[in-house]
């Protein structure tokens, strides 16, 4: 199994990850607009949005739950939200560059990557995993890639 000293996805995939590998790093990624991850963070206690959010990534419009906010809590390091601009840039370059067809959500992760904030991470490992995912591709509702300008940087 390849080593990812740093994780993008963190409930679901981090307790095996942690029991397996303690010394990765696992980052949340959300969009700025449902921040509850990052919020419940700052707080050290479960923040559930107070008005349903405002995203294109439509499957972290819900907030955490008490059931996930623990294993946030113990298992992520750090949060790191993004814009709906960034959100879109990302989804589009995995569309254009890599040929997957991902949702939004799945852009959000990638968006978290190329952000300031991320790189400025200390640079001690080399291996990035983020876990992309299509299945809630919705054709119909990608009328916000025609409001892009250009191609993806």
């Amino acid at each position: 199994m390849q080593a990812f000293p740093r994780l993008f996805k963190p409930s679901g995939s981090s307790c095996p990850l942690q029991a397996l590998r303690p010394d990765v790093k696992v980052f949340a990624a959300e969009p700025r607009n449902a921040d509850d991850c990052y919020q419940s963070k700052v707080r050290g206690e479960l923040t559930p949005n107070l008005h349903p959010p405002d995203t294109i990534a439509d499957a972290v419009k819900t907030s955490i739950g008490p059931n996930t906010w623990p294993i946030i809590r113990d298992l992520v390091d750090d949060v790191v939200t993004v814009s709906e601009e960034e959100i879109k840039q990302a989804t589009r370059l995995v569309w254009e560059r890599m040929k997957l067809l991902i949702e939004p959500t799945a852009g959000v992760g990638v968006a978290a990557v190329l952000s300031e904030r991320f790189q400025a991470v200390p640079r001690e490992v080399e291996n990035v995993c983020v876990v992309l995912c299509g299945g809630n591709v919705d054709l119909s509702s990608l009328t916000w890639l025609t409001d892009l300008p250009g191609k993806a940087e």
